[in-house]
């Protein structure tokens, strides 16, 4: 087991190229210990040593899974642990999308089993290591879209099944799950907040041709400027490291100020309603 009394140690999802590159780019280079939790392995190490040849910062390390799997997240975990006793910083950022329907093999619809579920299983996982390194901050990558959940059909199973609309409702999840987590962990030295992080240029991870046109079309249907992932970092980096918001838990940020979230997510009852649904899913019991 690897830990340091004298640096932070930060672990990114999807941290092989975009987004999340370029933050655990701007996390090295703050002198932080990195965890890249990526999905390729090649693509991973590629990105591991970009980051250590740019930065001068060798204590970079890579961990390889697949967070539609449950099983898998499970597995990250443990091996989180066998590295670490101590995590200062939580980045969620790995995201997918997906044109055609599709189940994982945990039974879940696979957008909202990775933009979700995976962040709200892993967190759970580690939230004795965050604990630890208090003060501790977790920050949700999210999106901006007007939407809502119907939880009564996560999995899409009744309705015509669209891309976006999936996308969008699972990604919404972040906000959900922030504001609920926030409130159960008031009061212990651990912020968690939910960003969005303007439209860049990212490959969202997906599997199946989605991933190379997505946010260009978000772009584009919206009127949206794509920018480079290093300038999205900024709005992330800020939430992990400004003293001007070391005291705020539970927001939805976008360009260092709090944005409206969309009307269900600002229900404290329905972020409760989706806390129980998910913990069922992925087989954990919470208080």
């Amino acid at each position: 087991m690897s830990t340091s009394s004298t640096k932070r140690t930060a672990l990114v999802t999807g941290a092989n190229s975009g987004l999340g590159k370029a933050v655990a780019q701007a996390l090295a280079a703050s002198g932080a210990r990195v965890l890249m939790l990526v999905r390729d392995r090649a693509r991973g190490e590629a990105a591991r040593l970009d980051i250590m040849q740019a930065t001068g910062n060798n204590d970079v390390e890579l961990l390889v899974g697949d967070l539609s799997s449950q099983a898998a997240i499970r597995r990250l975990s443990a091996e989180v642990h066998a590295r670490t006793d101590v995590l200062h910083d939580l980045v969620n950022n790995a995201g997918t999308a997906f044109r055609e329907h599709g189940l994982t093999a945990d039974g879940v619809e696979r957008a909202f089993a990775v933009n979700h579920l995976a962040p709200f299983l892993l967190t759970h996982l580690l939230l004795d290591l965050l604990r630890a390194g208090v003060p501790a901050r977790i920050i949700n990558v999210g999106t901006r879209m007007d939407t809502a959940m119907d939880f009564d059909d996560l999995n899409w199973t009744r309705r015509p099944y669209r891309m976006m609309a999936a996308y969008g409702q699972s990604k919404l999840g972040n906000i959900h799950f922030t504001r609920e987590l926030a409130r159960r962990l008031a009061g212990n030295g651990i912020r968690v907040n939910c960003v969005f992080p303007g439209v860049f240029r990212s490959n969202l991870g997906g599997t199946d041709g989605a991933q190379g046109l997505f946010w260009k079309s978000v772009a584009l249907l919206l009127g949206w400027a794509l920018t480079p992932p290093e300038k999205a970092a900024e709005r992330v980096m800020y939430l992990l490291q400004s003293p001007d918001v070391a005291d705020l838990s539970g927001e939805y940020f976008g360009n260092r100020k709090s944005i409206s979230a969309p009307a269900q997510a600002d229900d404290p009852a329905a972020n409760a309603r989706l806390w129980q649904i998910s913990a069922r899913m992925v087989g954990l019991e919470t208080p």
